[in-house]
């Protein structure tokens, strides 16, 4: 049921469940194109061809890569810009500002719902076109594997290689100095077989006694420290202190009488 409300428009559109949202995504076709399928619009798939009629990439065209149902955006091959750190991302554009200029077909059920009410050479035109972009898809494919596949083989000889590298590889000895030591060897085995065998002493039975000097015992020193002997200090006689008072006070006793 559709309103004529604008709220209720607006919410019905960003609401919308994906398979209604996949309809809404579309763009005109190009005129011989409008002509051939008797269509002004159809919705875009991946591998479209797309000409971009409005904004900073106006007139560019290639294949569409990429389609965002949720943000209603489409992403074209070699629509890109250049972030902060460098690197390039993709670029969406809404699809009202496209036209489609060639239309994929290797899906049979988009070739029945576009030759639905068209004639039967239309009909084999669109099938002649299908199996053409098939037999393409299929070269792209197999040109794609191989790539992947002699990259992989690289990345493979480059490991090998690094480690090849990191082993470390033992020096070869030269031919010379091996016989060197094969004539060592020779020459001391005849050495060995030269040499007389010399005769071991017999063990004599008789016990010889060796006069050893008996160790005197240790004498123990007697440590003599002499004691430094230090002057005493003279003790002066001690007098009682009640006797200097005492004569201390007579002799004021005096003075006081004179």
């Amino acid at each position: 049921m559709k309103s004529s409300k604008a709220r209720k428009q607006r919410k019905a559109f960003f609401n919308a469940p994906l398979h209604q949202r996949r309809k809404q995504i579309g763009s005109h076709l190009e005129e011989n194109l409008l002509l051939k399928y008797d269509k002004r619009r159809v919705p875009i798939v991946q591998g479209d061809t797309v000409k971009i009629m409005r904004g900073a990439f106006k007139g560019h065209e290639n294949k569409v890569t990429g389609i965002h149902l949720k943000k209603h955006l489409v992403e074209i091959e070699g629509v890109t810009i250049t972030k902060a750190d460098g690197k390039q991302v993709a670029k969406p554009v809404h699809p009202s500002n496209l036209l489609i200029t060639k239309l994929n077909l290797t899906d049979k059920w988009r070739r029945q719902r576009l030759e639905e009410g068209l004639s039967s050479e239309t009909k084999k035109e669109i099938e002649k076109e299908a199996t053409v972009q098939i037999k393409q898809l299929e070269e792209e494919r197999i040109a794609e594997e191989e790539r992947r596949k002699q990259e992989e083989a690289e990345a493979q000889a480059k490991e090998e290689e690094e480690s090849a590298e990191e082993e470390p590889t033992e020096p070869k000895e030269p031919a010379k100095s091996e016989k060197a030591k094969e004539k060592k060897t020779e020459s001391t085995k005849t050495a060995t077989k030269q040499e007389p065998v010399k005769e071991k002493p017999k063990k004599t039975t008789e016990k010889t006694t060796k006069s050893t000097p008996k160790k005197k015992p240790a004498e123990k020193k007697v440590a003599t420290t002499e004691k430094k002997s230090t002057p005493k200090k003279e003790q002066k006689p001690k007098v009682d202190a009640s006797k200097e008072k005492k004569e201390k006070q007579s002799d004021k006793k005096e003075e006081d009488k004179k």
